[in-house]
């Protein structure tokens, strides 16, 4: 496997310019964007590229994902002041020009195998998403965009700016491929030649007038259908869109409620996330994994690695307990239930007995969500007796 080496508010405006002009003196447009662009890669980010701050070309597929309904209970994204937001970056910051787009790598690491199949060194284990093994890659994002503004506003006093990563009403990847940073594969996933897809976006927009990258324009996905075939819940549609209320990754982090029966069977073992439809793309298959990951740093909570032993540890953990024990960490969106009842789940999907053990601890749990995940883990441990799968 290929390596390669490795606060304040969100917006602010400083007086004296008009916005987005230079000063008197000041240097060109094409070497303010170099300037720009060296910056972002000393402030740590692997990639940057610079979009106009136009309209996504998505927005039609955008409103008509919304239409259906497939953004599940995620109701924040069709609030109609977060979809004007997405549809027009002025509408985030106004007067904005330039959307910066950069780029992490964390690479697809190296995991064994899925847990319980032949080859894993670990029965049982907990498979969570590769992101999340470190820490939350928001607040990586957040101090490094930070300093980033740090450097720009000393050279463009005058300048406004408006970091983002994930959570804001921003189709990041279209801005990405507009960056000339890849292109939106058919597992909706942002794909560069070199680095894959295993890569966090974020986005600093700015009403400063730099210079855009060309967009990168060709689809290099062809006829491959890797993802739409292996992805177990059937979420990846035709169109480069998720279904995310069939999605593992929804399933696991978002939804806070009971999980539709028909699909705990195909989660598996994936308790936190779910990499299937990047483990299965040809882009991947060398994919560079950074010498120092990252949103690894020294003492960041790692969870056990086992199902049992994860469930056991919760199970022990009363709310505070469980922020307190995972603070600055991704476990913390789903909660101490919902973390639970997706161990639950794939509890149930092991069938091994411990399992089965720890599963007759759970229906008792004070969480009725949690306890009827369990209930139903057990159910299917009698249906399909213990070594199957």
């Amino acid at each position: 496997m290929r390596r390669v080496p490795a606060g304040r508010p969100v917006s602010e405006r400083r007086e004296g310019l008009t916005p987005g002009e230079p000063p008197a003196g000041a240097v060109s447009r094409a070497a303010l964007t170099e300037r720009v662009r060296r910056a972002a890669l000393d402030c740590g980010f692997d990639r940057v590229g610079f979009a106009p701050a136009d309209p996504p070309a998505h927005a039609d597929t955008y409103r008509a994902w919304l239409g259906r309904g497939h953004h599940g209970a995620m109701g924040y994204m069709a609030r109609e002041d977060a979809v004007r937001r997405r549809l027009d970056p002025r509408e985030a910051l106004e007067g904005c020009r330039t959307i910066i787009v950069v780029t992490l790598v964390y690479g697809p690491g190296e995991v064994a195998g899925d847990a319980g199949m032949p080859g894993d060194p670990v029965p049982g284990r907990a498979m969570v998403a590769r992101y999340a093994r470190g820490r939350d890659y928001h607040d990586v994002f957040e101090e490094r965009l930070d300093r980033l503004i740090d450097v720009l506003a000393a050279e463009t006093p005058g300048a406004s700016f408006r970091r983002y990563v994930d959570y804001g009403p921003v189709l990041e990847r279209d801005h990405a491929q507009r960056a000339g940073l890849g292109w939106i594969g058919k597992n909706t996933m942002l794909i560069h030649p070199d680095d894959g897809s295993y890569v966090m976006l974020g986005e600093l927009l700015t009403d400063l007038d730099l210079a855009p990258d060309d967009p990168f324009l060709p689809d290099r996905c062809g006829t491959c259908r890797r993802c739409l075939d292996a992805c177990p819940t059937d979420a990846i549609l035709p169109d480069r869109t998720i279904d995310a209320r069939r999605c593992i990754s929804y399933l696991t982090i978002e939804l806070r409620g009971s999980i539709p029966v028909e699909l705990r069977p195909a989660m598996g073992t994936r308790v936190f996330g779910c990499d299937i439809c990047q483990e299965v793309c040809p882009w991947n298959a060398d994919a560079p994994t950074p010498e120092i990951a990252p949103f690894a740093a020294p003492g960041t909570p790692v969870p056990p690695e086992t199902l049992v032993e994860w469930a056991g540890e919760l199970a022990r953990l009363d709310d505070d307990g469980f922020r307190e024990r995972y603070r600055g960490t991704a476990f913390r969106r789903p909660g101490r239930d919902g973390l639970l009842r997706n161990l639950a789940v794939g509890l149930g999907n092991t069938g091994s007995a411990d399992a089965r053990a720890m599963l007759e601890r759970l229906v008792d749990d004070r969480s009725e969500l949690v306890a009827e995940h369990a209930r139903w883990g057990l159910a299917r441990i009698e249906g399909t007796g213990p070594d199957e799968r």
